[in-house]
């Protein structure tokens, strides 16, 4: 890849479409995936049969559905090419995914893909041959109406809707046959900034969300949950990454946390990295680290857009290293609570496991503590908690190590009990709460923090190769606590560790941003939080263009602390105003969840998203061709289908929601279904993938 770096240099944009045009010249001719017919048809039961449905799609499937009786025909793979450019604190995120018709008839591909949660989506390109059209957001229904009525009139058509903030799908209508389709997507999201070092997630896998009986799944037009997953080691979705970083500082450190990586430093502040393959399957999310040279990093820093008549800033400010003399951690009462459920089969409940035994490990004789497991019904170890003596420790220990995987994902039983703990005078009281985040109601979950958290302080830690972390990162906002990702067994005693350091050592309370005199502002978070150690704060604000210091205090232990920033507006698009539009819609969306009315809160999106290009709950992107290529009528639909986690049992035997005996004989007669599977050939032009001219 060293040889190529000079391919990049020119610019955003000429890194963006050199990036794509090598990646598609690096595309080889293979051989699609096999894929279960008949599934459907079979009735085996409704667990079974869910997994070929599209709204019943966890992450991506395609399958072809050939009539209203449930029957499905084997689809095309998706192959993806993903493009990450880093400025400052601030990613870009190119996202292009190629459809492919390899069969005689005119279908529809839908295709379901995590983002970040925290990801603001706002273009899209349709790229049929030459031509290139450009999607518009509107209003979700309407979206739907165009692209329904484009779709009937044999018009080739995309569309891109949120089914939760951290999960979209991708419709394509009219996909000919033989015939080769290219969607591209663009986003752009904050870095995580952690423990001096830079983290970016982009998610490949989602783990199946498990949705409890009594509670109606979220309102959508295709509710996600259950995906058919391809047979292990299927090469069924394989995916292209590459990261252009300028970091505006010299970088100590640049790696990938998950995948094989090349890195080629351009130049003191400009780095690539790329996939050592050339493509990976996408069973495990990719992670991008990179840290400044020692004595670099900034102690603040802000970035600003102007747009419309307005400055956009992103404020994020580092506290000082805890001094050496600091006081000692305040005696903890500390709740471990550990998902069991089906869904953590494999190497997440390795990681489980170890985590906990870990967390047992930092306590000490001053504290107290508890352990609760939870899958289908919540299990605690005693009553309440108690002191940590030797012999407790040791009794919790064998507790654990008896502790095994199986049931569904009852997860408000567990957090209640958590969440209900009398306060102990003298205690800094902690949940800690281990778990893959496979459900489906999370607001239902987020209003249980909100109503019982109290004094007590929620941290969460998300386990296993793909787990929701949107659900987990807002479940620790809710709890005013840390959320932290395991994502390999040899991970878990460094971030555990750190995980305790973190929360046991003294915090800036009392956090104020004062902003230039006379300047209205609107900020996001509106109340900030507490910081605890090695993270930053950072907020989004938007306010009337205007010139001074922005200065943040507050209090740490019993001394004064703060800083002062004099940022300088940028008229060049550095995507912050889109990032506080996100923001604002997750501020908005908050509410919804803790019991506004949906009257009030609908119209607020809206504005912001349609002002903003966003999608949203209730915008959508849309892209439709003029020309009609299609006979007129119903077509099939396809459901990409993609990996599962790596680690994961889950897409081999499903085991979430129901017995496990019962299931393993659903699979037994799934795999008999599967005697009439056939190869089917990539078809792919010889040149790979095109380039996309005419897009920023």
């Amino acid at each position: 890849m060293a040889g190529k770096a000079g391919g990049y240099r020119g610019g955003v944009e000429s890194a963006l479409a050199d990036f794509i045009e090598l990646l598609g010249k690096a595309i080889l001719s293979g051989i699609a995936a096999s894929l279960l017919l008949g599934l459907a048809a079979l009735g085996l039961a409704s667990t079974a049969q869910a997994q070929t449905r599209p709204n019943d799609a966890k992450t991506g499937t395609l399958l072809f559905r050939l009539g209203g009786d449930g029957a499905f025909a084997p689809a095309p793979k998706v192959e993806t090419d993903v493009v990450i450019h880093v400025t400052g604190m601030v990613a870009r995120t190119r996202v292009a995914q190629t459809f492919v018709n390899p069969g005689t008839d005119f279908v529809e591909g839908v295709y379901v893909f995590p983002l970040p949660e925290n990801a603001a989506l706002d273009r899209l390109w349709l790229r049929i041959g030459s031509r290139v059209i450009e999607g518009q957001v509107k209003e979700k229904a309407e979206a739907a109406r165009v692209y329904v009525q484009a779709k009937r009139e044999g018009r080739k058509a995309a569309l891109v809707e949120q089914q939760r903030p951290n999960l979209f799908t991708n419709a394509v209508a009219n996909i000919g046959p033989g015939e080769t389709v290219r969607v591209l997507i663009e986003y752009q999201q904050a870095l995580r900034y952690e423990d001096g070092e830079y983290r970016l997630r982009f998610p490949l896998a989602v783990t199946p969300r498990y949705q409890p009986a009594a509670e109606g799944a979220q309102d959508a037009v295709m509710k996600v949950s259950h995906p058919a997953w391809a047979p292990a080691g299927g090469g069924v979705n394989p995916v292209a990454i590459g990261v252009v970083i300028d970091s505006g500082v010299p970088l100590a450190k640049v790696e990938s946390s998950y995948h094989e990586a090349v890195v080629d430093k351009e130049s003191g502040t400009r780095t690539i990295l790329t996939l050592r393959k050339e493509q990976e399957e996408a069973d495990r999310d990719f992670e991008l680290v990179f840290a400044p040279q020692p004595g670099s990093t900034p102690q603040a820093a802000a970035f600003t857009e102007s747009r419309g008549g307005k400055d956009y800033t992103l404020l994020m400010v580092m506290p000082p290293a805890p001094a050496a003399n600091a006081a000692a951690p305040l005696p903890r009462e500390t709740v471990f609570v550990i998902d069991t459920s089906g869904s953590m089969q494999g190497t997440s409940m390795a990681q489980a496991k170890e985590a906990l035994l870990t967390g047992l490990s930092t306590l000490t004789a001053q504290d107290r503590f508890n352990v609760v497991e939870f899958n289908s019904a919540t299990r605690p170890m005693w009553p309440s908690a108690l002191p940590a003596t030797a012999a407790n420790l040791e009794h919790a220990r064998a507790w654990v190590a008896r502790l095994r995987a199986d049931g569904g994902t009852e997860m408000a039983g567990a957090l209640t009990f958590a969440l209900d703990g009398r306060d102990t005078p003298g205690y800094l009281r902690q949940v800690i709460f281990m778990t893959d985040g496979s459900v489906g109601n999370e607001d239902q979950l987020f209003r249980l923090i909100a109503d019982r958290l109290g004094a007590t302080r929620l941290f969460t830690v998300g386990i296993g190769s793909a787990p929701n972390s949107h659900f987990m990162t807002k479940a620790a906002v809710f709890g005013r606590g840390t959320f932290t990702y395991i994502g390999d067994l040899r991970e878990v005693q460094d971030k555990m560790a750190r995980l305790f350091a973190k929360i046991g050592s003294p915090v800036l309370k009392d956090i104020t941003v004062r902003w230039p005199d006379g300047t209205p502002v609107e900020t996001f978070p509106a109340r900030v939080p507490d910081l605890y150690l090695g993270e930053p704060i950072v907020v989004a604000a938007a306010h009337a263009t205007a010139r001074g210091t922005i200065v943040v205090s507050g209090t740490r232990g019993n001394e004064p602390w703060s800083v002062a920033l004099t940022p300088s507006p940028s008229g060049d698009p550095n995507g912050v105003g889109a990032l506080w539009a996100r923001a604002k819609i997750a501020s908005l969306m908050d509410e919804l969840r803790l019991g506004a009315e949906e009257a009030k809160i609908r119209p607020a999106v809206l504005e912001v998203a349609l002002e903003h290009h966003l999608v949203s709950r209730y915008t959508s992107l849309v892209a439709v061709d003029v020309t009609p290529t299609a006979p007129a009528g119903e077509k099939r639909t396809a459901l990409v289908k993609t990996a599962a986690p790596a680690g994961s049992v889950a897409g081999e035997l499903p085991q979430t929601d129901t017995a496990s005996t019962l299931q393993i004989l659903l699979g037994l007669l799934a795999l008999a279904a599967a005697g009439g599977v056939a190869l089917i050939g990539r078809l792919f032009p010889a040149g790979g993938a095109p380039r996309v001219e005419g897009t920023r």
